[in-house]
């Protein structure tokens, strides 16, 4: 079964080191680098393509032109991670799978839906990772957020149903 890691702001944040952002989550729920690095590498070895979010990419720029130290470092590592997936370089998924989703038709829907997104107090960013997450399922993709977020992480789709073996499908005969 193919997968999709879509990797929310909060742990590309964790994972660059942007300076004060270091760490994110609940205390059940902590996420350092060293986890992040782990979760993505075991992943990697897996064959799991890593997606970067249009939303990620603006929300992680904007944190780390904030920072306090290390812009132009941490701007450089962004940039590498950016160019590989404009480049669909293995193993992230190329920018050009979501460009359906930024068309005039799903605008229209984002629009429609986000107000009561909003009243429940889901930005717009998570919102287009949820949509992106499903574009990605209806793809038979199996999904993964990769988030810090409860409130997005429930939203992921559900994982792929099993397929069933030949011997599952047997009617029992009396």
């Amino acid at each position: 079964m193919r997968k999709v890691l879509i990797i929310d702001t909060s742990l590309l944040c964790v994972w660059l080191k942007v300076y004060g952002m270091e760490v994110c989550g609940s205390d059940n729920n902590r996420w350092n680098f060293e986890r992040v690095e782990r979760k993505i590498q075991e992943e990697m070895a897996k064959s799991t393509t890593l997606v970067l979010p249009l939303a990620t990419v603006v929300e992680t720029g904007n944190h780390i032109a904030q920072a306090r130290a290390k812009q132009y470092e941490t701007a450089e590592a962004f940039a590498r991670i950016i160019t590989y997936a404009a480049q669909e370089t293995s193993p992230w998924a190329a920018f050009s799978e979501q460009i359906i989703l930024w068309e005039a038709q799903a605008l229209k829907e984002l629009a429609d839906q986000f107000p009561n997104l909003a009243k429940q107090k889901t930005s717009m960013g998570d919102a287009s990772i949820v949509i992106l997450g499903q574009h990605y399922y209806h793809k038979a993709y199996h999904v993964e957020f990769l988030t810090a977020d409860e409130q997005l992480k429930a939203q992921e789709p559900p994982p792929p149903a099993t397929p069933l073996r030949r011997s599952d499908r047997r009617v029992n005969k009396p």
